[in-house]
């Protein structure tokens, strides 16, 4: 006699097969979240109690640790209006950039000059489109056109130290 081969209905094998199957793959997704959840509430807590709790009491940690924090008054590290931040972020830039050329063997002094002339004019023009001028502040005398304004524009006398064989340019 020959196997007798039994027919299943769609419904049937969604029931048998794939719904087990879809449970078990979202309860998977729930505990890796829990654990994610778990693991962030105790870095942010510097307390890892919570790492030994069980579902529900993690839960209820969880939300009343973020209850209090969205309580807690928003005060900003550092109160910078962000163009303040932005003139430190630029000059610490500036910083490198003239920090780097001087280091760099062989740099020739005019095009260092001219970078610096270029950032120092970028700056300035900066400075101007988000501080209005008013006819109380003190301004200070111009620059010479040949001035950036940084050290490395300072007036050395030849007598005062001899010139180097190949002038090197350094921002001080």
């Amino acid at each position: 006699m020959a196997p007798q081969i039994e027919f299943v209905s769609k419904t049937q094998h969604y029931l048998k097969v794939k719904k087990p199957q879809l449970e078990r793959e979202r309860r998977a997704r729930i505990n890796k979240c829990l654990d994610t959840l778990k693991s962030l509430v105790a870095e942010f807590q510097g307390n890892d109690a919570i790492l030994h709790m069980d579902k529900a009491e993690m839960l209820e940690t969880a939300v009343s640790f973020i209850k209090t924090q969205v309580r807690k008054p928003k005060v900003p590290a550092t109160p910078q209006i962000p163009m303040d931040s932005f003139r430190y972020g630029y000059m610490n830039a500036v910083n490198e950039v003239s920090r780097v050329m001087a280091a760099t063997p062989g740099m020739n002094v005019q095009l260092g000059k001219a970078v610096m002339i270029h950032l120092g004019s970028e700056y300035n023009r900066f400075s101007e489109m988000t501080t209005p001028v008013t006819t109380t502040e003190v301004c200070s005398p111009p620059m010479s056109p040949a001035s950036s304004g940084y050290h490395s524009d300072e007036d050395i006398s030849p007598a005062a130290s001899p010139a180097p064989a190949t002038p090197v340019w350094r921002p001080w």
